[in-house]
């Protein structure tokens, strides 16, 4: 390396795999990760990851090709993200709740040469392969005297795969802007978008996280969402690491599980979406359970209703709580409602964070005024670096040189922005628009809710008919009059929903947002 521009690229670079060696180098015998029986010190942390990426290049694994991974939370896909990171291979994170069809067609969209996968999934993998040229089959969680199926005969466990390596750093030729991870979003169109997001766009979101959440060196973290969601895996898992926090790696976010490790490990840091939260509060185990030890929770990826947030204040006396808002797009936080203003700004998304750039536009992009409706859009390094392989979808997003989120919110004169709805939540009814949101806040506040959603349900006279689908709380009589009796009372007509469905449960992704794209299906007739 003896051009200059090269030396000095290389000296100040800030990747994801550089990130864990100065973690490594500071606090070498620092608890890390658990993960079951297994825990590791950010030392053989570090060695593991070389080891695997060491592997992968001794495969010819290179730079830029891209690499899907499928498993539930484990070890190895904290390994995985970094040693992939090593090598300047693309980590693609897949849903494992995925048909075969989208899986098929993430594999196909990405031009994915490599595949790794536990066991559960590696099956899924191999029958969604169609057209795309495959060089390289990983098992992981996975090792030599588990028994195969046939269907997995060429597939290598990243145990043996890894076995005999060299420890060393692997330093591989990387910019900060090079493509680190490409997520595809869940949306409600008919096909997902790939989101490329570059080590770069990591690296700043992590130090808003770590800013803006107040985390620090000392936290014990509960990893309990699917990392292969941007939440868990850039907003908690990542700044972790980055930190030199230790966390407690659970493979599925249950509740009696959640609970338990707390109380075992001390943990002091927890990330649930809303419908986790309330299930964790409606559970028995809550109030048997020490957690005193919790002093920082956080929730996100949903609109927390005001209700639920003043019982866990009440609930969780020694606990901090932040409010986290953004979207994958952006790595994916972008505004954070802190602890002292939960109660004062209640349902607020708060303000932008460290490296967040933001405003309210309308459909000219025109900044609004304070108060009025406009959609949320962004200036930050944060930002992907565009959809993969749709230049069509990037340019529409990235309009007047900002990112729109397609959210709409409102801005007060403090400065701290509520979000009204997705623009394609608004609910169309007679002509009039009707939020979502403020419906499901006023049938929260009924003693007998325990989960509420709001949709448009298709109706001739009305266009779209606000609708209810309310989960009531376990022995209690709710009735559609209790229901229609608080929302005449707190809401304008128009907005009184004219159909109330009552349900055992709403449907959710793993990361535990409501899908109302199901619920709008299934009660469309």
């Amino acid at each position: 390396m003896n051009d200059l521009n090269q030396m000095l690229e290389r000296t100040r670079r800030n990747t994801l795999g550089d990130l864990l060696l100065r973690t490594r180098e500071r606090i070498p015998e620092k608890f890390a990760l658990a993960y079951e029986d297994k825990r590791l010190n950010y030392a053989e942390l570090d060695e593991l990851v070389n080891q695997t990426a060491h592997a992968f290049l001794e495969k010819g694994m290179n730079k830029g090709d891209m690499i899907t991974v499928m498993s539930k939370n484990s070890l190895d896909f904290v390994i995985l993200k970094f040693a992939l990171a090593r090598i300047g291979a693309v980590m693609i994170p897949i849903n494992y709740m995925l048909s075969i069809e989208d899986v098929a067609y993430i594999l196909e969209h990405s031009k994915a040469n490599g595949l790794i996968a536990s066991k559960e999934y590696a099956t899924v993998l191999e029958q969604s392969v169609k057209n795309v040229g495959i060089n390289f089959k990983y098992l992981m969680d996975t090792d030599e005297n588990d028994e195969m199926p046939s269907e997995l005969s060429e597939w290598i466990t990243l145990e043996s795969a890894r076995a005999d390596q060299p420890t060393d750093f692997v330093d591989a030729d990387l910019a900060d802007d090079d493509l680190a991870h490409v997520l595809y979003t869940s949306g409600t169109e008919s096909r997902p978008k790939g989101v490329m997001l570059t080590h770069k766009s990591l690296v700043s979101e992590y130090m808003s996280c770590i800013v803006d959440g107040k985390m620090e060196s000392r936290d014990v973290l509960v990893h309990a969402l699917p990392m292969y969601h941007s939440a868990q895996l850039h907003v908690f898992l990542g700044p972790s690491i980055y930190l030199g926090a230790s966390g407690i790696v659970l493979p599925n976010a249950t509740p009696e599980v959640i609970l338990e490790t707390i109380e075992k490990e001390g943990a002091t840091q927890l990330f649930c979406p809303p419908t986790v939260w309330i299930a964790l509060l409606r559970h028995p185990d809550f109030d048997k359970r020490n957690l005193s030890t919790l002093e920082k929770c956080y929730y996100g990826a949903a609109i927390m209703p005001r209700e639920v947030l003043k019982e866990l204040s009440e609930r969780l006396p020694n606990a901090k709580f932040w409010n986290f808002y953004g979207q994958t797009e952006v790595a994916p936080l972008a505004t954070a409602l802190q602890p002292e203003d939960q109660l004062r700004k209640l349902g607020s998304a708060g303000k932008p964070t460290l490296n967040m750039q933001t405003k309210l536009v309308d459909d000219g992009g025109n900044e609004v005024q304070r108060g009025e409706v406009g959609e949320i859009v962004h200036r930050t390094p944060h930002a992907m670096k565009g959809y993969l392989n749709d230049p069509g979808k990037t340019a529409e997003v990235f309009k007047n040189g900002w990112f729109h989120s397609g959210d709409l919110g409102i801005i007060d004169e403090d400065g701290y922005i509520t979000i009204v709805d997705r623009k394609k939540d608004m609910i169309n009814t007679g002509g009039v628009n009707v939020s979502s949101r403020e419906v499901e806040e006023t049938i929260y506040e009924l003693n007998g809710v325990s989960e509420a959603a709001v949709i448009g349900q298709p109706d001739e006279y009305w266009i779209e008919a606000v609708t209810a689908v309310i989960v009531p709380k376990d022995n209690v009589d709710l009735t559609t009059e209790d229901v229609l009796a608080l929302c005449k009372q707190k809401l304008s007509k128009f907005k009184v929903p004219k159909y109330i469905h009552f349900t055992d449960s709403l449907p959710k992704n793993p990361s535990g947002k409501v899908l109302k794209r199901d619920l709008r299906k299934l009660y469309e007739g």
